[in-house]
């Protein structure tokens, strides 16, 4: 992160679970970094398109009394005189894209003990069947890796909606021969995962989770977790990392099944048959 402005009130918001609303108001003190110090909550909620509250409530967030304390603090970290147009600056575009490198930065530091991932290849390989489940902001990540599973795990279930159903397809699962259960979980946390993953521990099955921290809510049942961060630098979270270590885990549970190359070959050949892909 740059030294500038910007830059330091960046460093400020990194770390705070923001709301969509709080997180448009950091968009504008980033964009107006240069006088936002000297800015009423009145002007910062107008600037932003937010309610004066808002304001209020962000400056809170961030572990501040009120506004006035947050803003005798941008006065220290982003004084007057400063601009923060200088050429060459990051402007929040691309703050957000090297925010993400530094993610997938982190998660090549943890992958070089590959001894979970491979574990986690392990269990989820030897599931038949291998529920998946992401729910909300996850429910893209469950689907996806669901998708490419597909292809070399024999029988996988997507479970990407909520609801009282979510139960008896667990207990469904169970009584077919599963033993593990992937879930991919990102914030905001929707208290029904944490719930599910309680019920799909005393059903018998192990809990492997994707999760954007080791302290995630959904650690407390989990069996493996594997910690990959999203991105908090635009108004909705970015999941690059997430997504890539859901990629890996396929790697690693593709390893562990004897006919994945098998099948995949028969895929292709079926597909080309078919004409299914435009070469």
């Amino acid at each position: 992160m740059s030294d500038s402005p910007a830059g330091r009130l960046q460093a400020l918001f990194e770390g705070h679970r923001l709301t969509p609303t709080q997180r448009r108001i950091a968009h504008c003190m980033v964009r107006r970094a240069g006088d936002v110090a000297f800015l009423s909550s009145v002007e910062l909620a107008d600037l932003a398109g937010v309610s004066q509250p808002s304001v209020t409530r962000f400056a809170v967030a961030l572990g501040f009394d009120g506004y006035p304390a947050l803003r005798r603090h941008l006065r220290e970290v982003a004084p007057a005189g400063e601009s923060a147009g200088k050429p060459g600056e990051h402007n929040e575009y691309q703050q957000a894209v090297l925010a993400e490198i530094e993610n997938l930065r982190h998660l090549a530091e943890l992958l070089a003990d590959p001894a979970p991932v491979e574990r986690a290849g392990r269990l989820l390989a030897a599931s038949r069947p291998l529920p998946v489940l992401g729910l909300r902001a996850a429910s893209s990540q469950a689907r996806g890796f669901a998708y490419f599973a597909a292809k070399v795990h024999p029988d996988v279930r997507l479970l990407d909606e909520g609801g009282s159903m979510l139960t008896d397809r667990i207990d469904a699962a169970v009584r077919a021969g599963a033993t593990a259960l992937l879930c991919f979980a990102l914030p905001r946390h929707p208290r029904e995962v944490v719930e599910v993953l309680e019920y799909a521990q005393g059903a018998g099955l192990t809990v492997v989770t994707v999760a954007e921290s080791a302290f995630a809510p959904v650690a407390a049942h989990s069996d493996l977790l594997i910690p990959a961060a999203v991105g908090t630098g635009l108004a909705f979270d970015t999941a690059c990392a997430p997504m890539l270590l859901g990629r890996v885990l396929l790697e690693a549970m593709a390893d562990e099944l004897p006919d994945a190359q098998a099948r995949l070959e028969e895929f292709d050949t079926k597909a080309a048959a078919r004409g299914l892909f435009v070469e």
